[in-house]
């Protein structure tokens, strides 16, 4: 059971990847998929959407998985691990977990389940650069997600100029010089066959 997130800051696209993501790595139907969403608020609103698409869905609230409810994290990997035995977990953390800390939540859930860790995938929208990387506070913590992602998603390449998208990928080399970086546009399906070879091929 390999485990991969995709993180990445509010609003950046997060859920219509993981929908489309989830789509193609099952399309074969080979691949027996299965998504944790992790919402702060009490009342999850992402999983419900996702349940629509007809993939393995556990809502976790109240709390982030890097800390609060990291052990519950790691319960619901082992639940999924034994009642479902898919062959991929999706993670969608919040929008301010540190892919580093969910990483190691989900090494818990190792402990009852065999499994194996993907890429922590990152996604940073391109339509917002200055807002993410130069406000005090957020800047801290999108340039702490960049700098522990294996992989960084360019997102909503479709809404900028090229341009635009070289300049996203230059600001994101500065704090990550060895994650490989995609463009993507969910809207019109572009990279996501590439992180989903990335996400079959990937070795710890």
């Amino acid at each position: 059971m390999k485990i991969t997130q995709i993180a990445g800051f509010l609003g950046c696209g997060k859920t219509t990847f993981l929908l489309k993501l989830s789509q193609v790595l099952a399309s074969d139907n080979e691949r027996k998929i299965a998504l944790v969403v992790n919402e702060i608020g009490e009342i999850p609103v992402d999983g419900k959407i996702m349940e629509e698409s007809g993939m393995q869905v556990k809502d976790i609230g109240g709390g982030c998985i890097c800390c609060e409810v990291a052990s519950t994290f790691a319960k619901t990997l082992t639940q999924l691990y034994k009642s479902y035995k898919p062959d991929h977990v999706l993670v969608e953390p919040t929008g301010v977990a540190v892919p580093h800390q969910v990483k190691l939540a989900a090494r818990m859930g190792g402990r009852d389940a065999k499994i194996s860790l993907g890429p922590a995938i990152v996604l940073f929208d391109a339509t917002r650069p200055a807002e993410l990387l130069d406000m005090d506070m957020l800047g801290q913590l999108v340039t702490t997600q960049l700098k522990d992602a294996d992989i960084i998603a360019i997102s909503k390449v479709d809404a900028v100029e090229e341009g635009a998208i070289g300049d996203s990928a230059e600001r994101i080399r500065k704090y990550n010089s060895k994650a490989d970086i995609v463009n993507l546009s969910s809207f019109k399906d572009l990279g996501i066959d590439v992180l989903a070879e990335h996400i079959i091929d990937w070795k710890e």
